[in-house]
């Protein structure tokens, strides 16, 4: 039988949405949570872990996905320190189970951990969405990081963490011997050393697409499409080796299917985190995209067809909306206002009660 388990992100007491306020969206059980204050690399403690826990639990929801535990870039790159950040890894991933998290979203993405170019970019109806445009990518990335704290409205955002990336020059140099196939194998290293702890606590790692899939500023991209996802799976042979499939970063590229992504690997109990949203596609120039509403009408993804292909191959798992616009003159953190997220979890779970009750 298949299953949804909602869920909805949330970036901890600091964030500007309130546990009370998500409760209140229709069946909408998950919180998927953060410890926004931990430096990358180091140990989640199990009582800051717990604390999470307990209150998301005392407003009556439930704490079973983590969304991320960063991997530190010495991991990526492959230095001689890596060891030690990867056994802090495993301790996080023993801690996290003794919480009852079930699944932890990462991503493997060198420095940016996703890139836009306008934050707010103003839609015909008044709204604004994310937008990348390649002819507005900076050349020089020092100048597209302070795009992106300029016009982030004084929240911090994921994977543009500011004591991370304030010395962007010296993480470039750091990168520049490291091509796909290097960064594949120091992945395969990382996977080689927590996938065995994972299949000890039962947690199943769930690594997210590159966004956009293609390479920019000359860094490497591991998971771009399909084959890229083979390539993965490969290097581990483990149920707990696993994917978040976001149907908008894999959909930014238009050559992706990402029904038939989702078929292969949700057939396989290798996708247990799915994140759901549309994009709109330039039609002159195929890579340059904007965030749209969630409806299949409003983008060029076909989220009947996705959420479908789920239904089909018997997804028992968690999804979440993503990247909502801006609208009821919200002026949210860019991508995760809460009101166009919550109506794009009421238009997916119609689509989804028609599909079930056209099955069954």
């Amino acid at each position: 039988m298949s299953r949804l388990n909602m869920s909805f992100r949330w970036f901890g007491p600091h964030d500007s949405i309130t546990l009370s306020q998500i409760k209140q969206i229709p069946m909408t059980k998950q919180i998927v949570g953060m410890l926004p204050d931990i430096p990358v690399g180091e140990v989640w403690p199990t009582d800051a872990i717990q604390a999470l826990k307990d209150q998301i639990n005392q407003a009556g929801l439930k704490f079973e996905v983590v969304e991320s535990v960063n991997i530190h870039d010495d991991i990526k790159i492959g230095l001689p320190t890596r060891d030690r950040y990867i056994e802090n890894y495993c301790q996080t991933i023993r801690n996290l189970a003794a919480c009852g998290v079930k699944v932890i979203c990462y991503n493997f993405m060198p420095i940016f951990d996703w890139i836009r170019t306008n934050l707010r970019y103003p839609l015909s109806d008044g709204s604004t969405a994310m937008q990348f445009k390649r002819a507005d990518l900076p050349q020089d990335p020092q100048a597209l990081f302070d795009q992106i704290t300029q016009s982030s409205n004084h929240f911090e955002l994921p994977g543009w963490e500011p004591e991370r990336l304030s010395h962007l020059k010296q993480l470039f140099k750091a990168y520049s011997n490291v091509d796909e196939e290097q960064l594949r194998e120091n992945l395969k290293y990382f996977l080689d050393a927590v996938i065995p702890v994972c299949e000890q606590v039962g947690v199943q790692m769930a690594m997210h697409p590159d966004d956009p899939p293609m390479a920019l500023f000359g860094l490497p991209r591991i998971y771009k499409n399909i084959e890229d996802m083979r390539q993965i799976e490969s290097l581990y042979s483990s149920k707990m080796n696993g994917f978040t499939i976001c149907t908008g970063s894999l959909g930014e590229n238009p050559d992706n299917d990402v029904p038939a992504i989702i078929s292969e690997f949700v057939s396989k109990g290798k996708a247990p985190f799915i994140h759901l949203r549309n994009i709109k596609h330039d039609p002159t120039h195929p890579q340059d995209f904007r965030e749209s509403a969630h409806e299949s009408s409003e983008g060029s993804l076909d989220m009947f067809a996705i959420l479908k292909a789920l239904d089909d191959n018997h997804f028992d798992g968690y999804v979440r909306p993503d990247h909502g616009r801006d609208i009821w003159d919200e002026h949210g953190r860019p991508g995760y206002g809460l009101y166009d997220r919550a109506l794009g979890i009421t238009y997916l779970l119609g689509l989804w009660e028609g599909i079930q009750k056209a099955r069954h």
